[in-house]
């Protein structure tokens, strides 16, 4: 009976559930993860979230192109600057109407053609010719997936869609250099930490004399006029297209970085616009 029945305990024994400590990562059981709080949001747990920062740091912040990195990156690392923004949005008038409406910003949202009829000084016919001479389109952005709170979320996504604003009312085009100048800029008025690193990390990409140019002219604009303009994530910008651009600066407390070299002159994207136009058969304005 002895010999029969230690057998017995000792397999008992092998049966009993090991301790859980960290479920889904020292445990052999698989982890539960929750449903998705909102459409496209992939629910991680903190292991999961701090190793894919490290990744998309490492590989988007090298290459400021591969905006699904660089969005990653954000989400990962947003932490209580969302929860300080949305603070920032409830106690103004406008912020508050932002979160209550939830507005979007792309081309099937924003009437393109309306915009481009508009006076030549109005912030939305400035917008519109900042995208044609940039070419780029504000179908672009980076859906957010890993912040948790649906509110949070719209935040960090309504800072996605605005950011070609940042650049039309500043005046600055698409390279790295003025890239990584904006991101001081969005650093010193948001202080979310994925426009911080960027800064940190996005001028190792330039050659000496960009850099210094970046040092010396335009780190010095962005960290004055970011750090005293009002915060830009509170502004209805939808409510303005019609607005003059030089009395929206005003306003927002805004002013003028260096003049930055567009690699093609406003005439020649009129041109190049009004080609493609007459090639499919339509008139437009320049």
């Amino acid at each position: 009976m002895l010999r029969t029945s230690r057998p017995l305990a000792l397999a008992a024994t092998r049966q009993r559930p090991i301790p859980i400590i960290g479920r889904g990562i020292f445990s052999k059981e698989p982890p539960q993860r929750p449903p998705p709080a909102y459409p496209g949001h992939i629910p991680l747990n903190w292991f999961e979230k701090a190793f894919l920062a490290v990744g998309s740091a490492v590989v988007g912040i090298a290459n400021l192109r591969r905006g699904d990195l660089v969005a990653a990156l954000g989400d990962t690392t947003a932490g209580p600057a969302l929860p300080r923004l949305r603070d920032v949005m409830l106690s103004d008038p406008e912020g508050r109407r932002i979160l209550r409406d939830r507005p979007r910003i792309n081309s099937s949202t924003v009437d393109m053609v309306w915009l481009a009829t508009l006076p030549d000084n109005t912030f939305g016919r400035a917008y519109v010719r900042w995208l044609e001479r940039c070419g780029v389109t504000p179908d672009t952005r980076e859906p957010v997936h890993y912040v948790d709170d649906p509110e949070l979320a719209y935040i960090m996504q309504r800072y996605r869609d605005c950011h070609d604003f940042y650049h039309t009312i500043c005046s600055l085009p698409v390279s790295v250099t003025y890239e990584v100048a904006l991101k001081f800029f969005e650093f010193a008025n948001l202080g979310l930490p994925v426009a911080g690193l960027s800064a940190m990390f996005g001028p190792l990409r330039l050659n000496a004399t960009q850099q210094k140019r970046l040092v010396t002219e335009y780190v010095p604009w962005a960290l004055r006029c970011g750090s005293t303009s009002k915060n830009l994530i509170g502004v209805y910008w939808e409510e303005r297209w019609e607005m003059d651009v030089d009395e929206l600066k005003k306003e927002l407390g805004i002013w003028d970085p260096p003049p930055a070299i567009w690699p093609k002159k406003l005439t020649e994207a009129a041109r190049a616009k009004k080609a493609d136009a007459m090639a499919e058969g339509r008139d437009v304005e320049v």
